[in-house]
């Protein structure tokens, strides 16, 4: 250490009587030499430290020297209450250079405890007036006016609740419990009657135009007869006439746009509701937007859907167009057997085929007999009439010859019982009027129409003889 230096040259006159060693000053001379240049901000050149190790006790010393240092540059904030220099205990060597060079006194311990302006300031400012601080919820002051104003008109919370716009949608229920708040609750009706005595009369003005029509109101306008073209010298006349039914709000002006409302829903006296258009009328918005289904607006699109649906459309047409095709090609009809009755021929069905549930029509010279598949259609699918898993898929042809006479030919691996006896594969029969055809178990009664086959066969003589 110099004992040149200005800074510390007093600090050492003073702590020289002291019984600290020559390390411990130096220590001392270093806190106040950083708490100086931290105060002031003035330019002190750094001395060099000592390289010996710390001991404790010089360690709690710099501990309670930055605490005292903090507490006492505090100006604003909570008091610090220090537990080491509050008990009246004398101040270090070290803290007393600090105080001799900075030129300042340490505050007394009780000024750090307790401060009670900044408290007493704080507790005024938070004092303000109830109608302020209050919070009115959801309801402001031009909801209670718009409430007040319908509620008088109507004397019905559900014509209010359906008829008047408020700031936010409220329910059935808070309207209800709004109104009951105003009349029976004296502290919120003193609340909103200050906050509606605060608005301004641009506005009051405003709200009470929006107040509902009374149906004393609507009862005299609607004795204006709906045919007539009324002015506003007719309305202002109706006002001056009955200044105690309509509201002090009212004007000619607003009183013809309602009349023009209950003429256009026919509300009028001499009016009658009409009934809905029909045929190619066009209707009204209001009328069309009741058709709308709410449901299938919502719908988002599905386009994945859409397509599935368009193909399967597409394939349910493509079969139905190729039946239609189809159709000339039948030349056989099946028809359900109620009785035991003989079968009334038409001019077109040549013979009949029946068994005991179903019955083929024949309509052409040339018809097969089987099993039908998605591969192979047939005219006669005899699995109609029964099991018919041992038939084959072509089991047979009937054909009817010029000279009327009907043959059947076996194409199936089983035979054929006509009548009791067996037709082999590749083998043919001439079939008669109530034959009996045997298929795999599958009874069937050859039936003739005598009266076209007789025909056939006089127009196949004529043929023969020229």
């Amino acid at each position: 250490m110099q004992a040149g230096d200005p800074v510390v040259g007093a600090p050492m006159a003073v702590a020289g009587a002291q019984s600290r060693s020559e390390d411990e000053e130096s220590l001392g001379v270093k806190d106040v030499k950083r708490t100086a240049t931290q105060a002031f901000g003035s330019g002190v050149p750094k001395r060099r430290s000592s390289s010996r190790s710390i001991k404790r006790k010089k360690f709690d010393d710099e501990l309670v020297e930055s605490s005292l240092v903090k507490s006492s540059s505090r100006v604003k904030g909570p008091p610090v209450i220090e537990p080491v220099r509050c008990s009246g205990s004398e101040p270090s060597s070290s803290e007393r250079k600090k105080v001799a060079k900075s030129g300042t006194a340490l505050p007394p311990p009780l000024t750090m405890v307790v401060n009670p302006a900044p408290i007493t300031k704080r507790v005024k400012k938070s004092k303000q007036p109830l109608h302020i601080t209050k919070d009115l919820g959801r309801w402001k002051p031009t909801d209670d006016l718009l409430l007040i104003n319908a509620v008088l008109q109507t004397t019905d919370l559900t014509s209010v609740h359906l008829g008047v716009k408020f700031s936010c949608r409220f329910t059935l229920r808070e309207i209800k419990e709004r109104w009951y708040a105003l009349l029976y609750d004296p502290v919120i009706s003193k609340l909103a009657w200050q906050a509606m005595r605060q608005l301004h009369p641009e506005a009051i003005a405003a709200i009470q135009s929006k107040a509902l029509f009374s149906q004393a109101e609507e009862a005299l306008l609607a004795k204006i007869g709906s045919t007539s073209q009324p002015k506003l010298d007719v309305f202002q006349e109706l006002l001056s006439k009955h200044p105690s039914v309509f509201h002090q709000s009212r004007t000619p002006k607003s009183l013809l746009v309602h009349w023009q409302l209950l003429k256009q829903y026919y509300l009028l006296d001499d009016q009658s509701v009409q009934p809905l258009p029909k045929g190619d009328q066009v209707l009204n918005f209001s009328d069309a937007e009741q058709m709308v289904d709410d449901v299938k607006l919502k719908e988002s699109r599905d386009e994945v859907l859409e397509h599935e649906l368009m193909i399967s459309d597409r394939h349910q047409k493509r079969e139905i167009r190729q039946l239609e095709q189809e159709l000339p090609r039948w030349q056989v009809l099946v028809d359900s057997i109620t009785g035991m009755s003989m079968p009334d021929f038409d001019n077109q069905t040549l013979a009949a085929l029946r068994g005991r549930m179903v019955r083929y029509l024949m309509r052409s010279r040339e018809i097969t007999l089987g099993r039908a598949t998605k591969d192979k259609q047939i005219d006669v699918d005899l699995s109609l009439e029964g099991p018919a898993w041992k038939i084959s898929r072509k089991q047979g042809i009937i054909k009817l010859k010029n000279n009327g006479d009907f043959f059947i030919a076996n194409e199936g691996r089983r035979p054929i019982y006509i009548d009791g006896r067996p037709v082999l594969s590749g083998n043919k029969w001439k079939l008669n009027n109530n034959s009996v055809v045997e298929i795999a178990g599958l009874r069937f009664v050859f039936l003739i129409n005598l009266e076209l086959i007789s025909l056939i066969k006089a127009e196949a003589a004529k043929m023969t003889q020229q």
